[in-house]
């Protein structure tokens, strides 16, 4: 199993422990739409969308200005590699709280490492 499929397994457990509502996004059919990131969350009422990436992974172009579309449309949105799966669990319990100004905080980090 590839490095970005074991970290989105990860992922997916623990949004699974946490009861959050989410489905894995696959862009390569003919009827969906590239550029997408691969996780979208409900997350106590709040949009999130997650790009997964292996820890050698980049951000497309397409990737990167579907993110700021999403940041900017008020969801939050940022692509993760496993070294940053700490401030990925910090987003899920700073919105599970209710701490929206501690997650936008913590996705700029995220954004900035991945030069979104």
């Amino acid at each position: 199993m590839g490095a970005e499929k074991t970290f989105e397994n990860k992922v997916k457990r623990f949004l699974n422990l946490q009861k959050i509502w989410f489905i894995k996004y696959w862009g390569g059919g003919s009827f969906t739409k590239a550029g997408v990131p691969d996780l979208i969350c409900n997350v106590n009422g709040y949009f999130v969308a997650v790009e997964l990436k292996a820890p050698n992974g980049h951000v497309s172009e397409l990737q990167r200005y579907n993110i700021n579309c999403i940041n900017e449309s008020g969801g939050i949105a940022f692509a993760l590699k496993p070294n940053q799966y700490d401030f990925f669990k910090k987003i899920i319990q700073h919105l599970i709280d209710d701490e929206y100004q501690k997650v936008l905080k913590l996705r700029d980090v995220i954004n900035s490492e991945n030069q979104i």
